[in-house]
């Protein structure tokens, strides 16, 4: 999902790029709905990832910081 995001990411900044050289509002509100579309996925991704951390934490006895 990170490279998806990464993609989504540089597909926004061209879209600002052309919506700062043509002065149009139409590429500017496609660079939003873009980044904002990425910056969701990058949010669900870390969140699962968090969940899946916590699980995996419950099979440790120490937690995350023991020594083993």
């Amino acid at each position: 999902m990170l490279v998806v995001t990464l993609v989504l990411a540089a597909v926004g900044f061209g879209l600002l790029v052309t919506a700062l050289t043509t002065g149009s509002v139409i590429w500017a509100w496609g660079c939003i709905i873009v980044c904002v579309a990425g910056a969701v996925l990058l949010l669900v991704s870390a969140l699962s990832l968090r969940q899946d951390d916590g699980e995996a934490q419950q099979f440790r006895p120490g937690g995350r910081h023991s020594r083993h």
